[in-house]
């Protein structure tokens, strides 16, 4: 039961009286048993976030020392539940997974769990008033993914990133004590964006398969056949899409970034950093022309380089006008 000190925002339904998540251990990712002291937990996570390449800002220069760990008790939790969704080791039982990994989520509001991962989350959790939402709309998007492989509309495609990218930037935000309602809109603005470039930079990676996020209603108002995608003809119809797309893309990324400029310097260089990086790759690729069907455009080590330069620049200009 939540206790009157506790924070409303922990008042999810507590789990049933029968519940034995803590009476046997059987855990859907493997996790050892412990015994796990809150020290050890983190350390758990912190292990499986230095040893996955994902962009969570989990090793970022500019995070505080002290926002460290909880952004890495975030990443262990959305890490494994990705896993769930595509490891070849979870076939067969992914949705099992998922029920159960959301069933430890809703028990760790309200008490201590043995696992490591909860017993992180619920720290950090608690620590900086998260609610639960963000992590449920997670776990929404890795149940998406099993089923759904093409979307008819961009709004449909919308809704999909407000499950994926949207409790991204709200968790980091709220790790940094930012709870406004405008913040949270712009970063929304910003994480959708760099899921739409990541769907046109993975093109020749999702279509063979069996994977389409361009919407269909712009496939047709273009002319471009699917078969034309999974032929990999870069058509003139197909360019004139992908112009449109990276120009929407491009627009989100645009709607974002003043967020930047209202957030603490740490936080502001992250964003910049990563705002300027996932409009790069939109450059890249019309750079390429648009031939993104058959070649996966990456940015090379000098164009990130020259990422951190420019967010180093621009954050220092700012600086000295006094906007951070």
């Amino acid at each position: 039961m939540v206790s009157a000190t506790e924070p409303r925002l922990f008042c999810v339904p507590p789990p049933p009286a029968d519940d034995d998540l803590g009476a046997r251990w059987n855990p859907p990712d493997g996790a050892p048993p412990g015994p796990w002291t809150l020290d050890s937990a983190y350390r758990y996570c912190e292990r499986m976030a230095t040893t996955h390449y994902e962009n969570f800002p989990v090793a970022s220069r500019f995070l505080p020392s002290h926002l460290r760990l909880n952004v890495m008790a975030i990443y262990a939790f959305a890490r494994t539940a990705d896993d769930f969704s595509d490891e070849p080791r979870f076939e067969g039982r992914r949705v099992e997974a998922l029920d159960r990994w959301e069933q430890l989520l809703e028990a760790c509001f309200h008490r201590d769990v043995g696992h490591p991962v909860f017993l992180a989350l619920r720290d950090t959790v608690r620590r900086h008033n998260i609610p639960i939402g963000p992590f449920k709309a997670l776990l929404t998007a890795f149940r998406m993914d099993l089923i759904k492989k093409r979307y008819a509309t961009f709004a449909e495609l919308r809704h999909y990133c407000l499950h994926s990218a949207h409790p991204v930037g709200q968790l980091v935000l709220y790790v940094h004590g930012h709870h406004e309602p405008e913040l949270h809109r712009s970063s929304d603005e910003i994480c959708a964006a760099l899921q739409v470039a990541n769907f046109l930079q993975d093109l020749s990676v999702d279509t063979p398969r069996g994977r389409c996020y361009l919407p269909e209603e712009d496939l047709v108002h273009f002319g471009v056949p699917r078969e034309d995608l999974l032929a990999a003809r870069p058509t003139r119809a197909f360019k004139d899409l992908m112009a449109f797309s990276v120009s929407r893309c491009r627009s989100m990324f645009l709607r974002g970034r003043p967020l930047i400029r209202k957030v603490e310097p740490g936080l502001s260089m992250e964003l910049e950093a990563t705002w300027r990086g996932g409009m790069a790759i939109l450059q890249r690729i019309e750079d390429l022309d648009y031939e993104v069907l058959s070649f996966r455009p990456t940015l090379e080590k000098k164009d990130m380089a020259g990422i951190a330069v420019r967010a180093l620049f621009s954050f220092g200009r700012r600086f000295i006008r006094g906007e951070v």
